[in-house]
C-alpha cells in the first residue's frame, strides 16, 4: 500500500464525508441517519471552521478515511480540548494504518498548538475494536461518562438503534 496522506476538507469533499458519515453511523451504531440532514450539518460546518474541521486522510488520491476535530475549552486546564468526531476509514482500507495515519498527524498537530491540552473522543461501548485501535494509540478510558438529551429534530430524546435526525 502507497503512503497515506492526510490533508484538511475542502467544500468539494462534501459527498465524500457524508458518505462516510452515513456508513459510520450505520456500521458502527445500527442507525440510518438522514443523508440531507447530515449533508446540511457538514456542509454547514465546511463553510464555518469554527464549528470543527474535518480532517481526510487519501491513498492514491482517493479519500479512504476521515475525523472530525470539534474544540471544546476547558477552565480547569486552561486549554482546549480537541475531541475527535465522526471516524471512519472505508472497509478496504483497513488494517492499513489510515487511522493510525490521521490520529498521529492530528496528535502532532494538536501538541504544537498554542493552548490545546489534550485529545478527547467517545465511542460506542459496544464498539470493541475502535476501543482496542485507540487503546493501542495511547488513549486512555476516563472515570466520566457520557450523559445527553437529544432532541434530535423530533422534539424527543432518540434511543439506541433508532434514526435520529442529526446524527448525533
Amino acid at each position: 500500500m502507497n503512503e497515506i496522506t492526510v490533508r484538511p476538507a475542502t467544500a468539494d469533499d462534501l459527498e465524500a464525508i457524508v458518505a462516510g458519515n452515513l456508513a459510520m453511523a450505520q456500521e458502527t451504531e445500527g442507525r440510518q441517519l438522514e443523508r440531507e440532514t447530515v449533508r446540511s450539518g457538514v456542509g454547514r460546518l465546511l463553510t464555518d471552521p469554527s464549528r470543527g474541521v474535518y480532517y481526510l486522510g487519501e491513498l492514491d488520491g482517493r479519500v479512504v478515511g476521515q475525523l472530525l476535530i470539534t474544540s471544546e475549552w476547558s477552565d480547569w486546564r486552561d486549554g482546549m480540548f480537541w475531541w475527535i468526531q465522526s471516524v471512519y476509514v472505508a472497509p478496504a482500507a483497513r488494517r492499513h494504518g489510515v487511522y493510525r495515519t490521521l490520529h498521529t498527524w492530528i496528535e502532532r498537530t494538536a501538541r504544537q498548538t498554542p493552548g490545546v491540552c489534550g485529545l478527547r473522543l467517545y465511542v460506542d461501548r459496544h464498539n470493541t475494536r475502535a476501543r482496542q485501535v485507540y487503546a493501542r494509540l495511547g488513549l486512555q478510558p476516563t472515570e466520566y461518562r457520557l450523559y445527553e438529551t437529544d432532541w434530535g429534530n423530533s422534539g424527543r430524546p432518540a434511543r439506541r438503534g433508532e434514526s435520529r435526525r442529526d446524527g448525533r
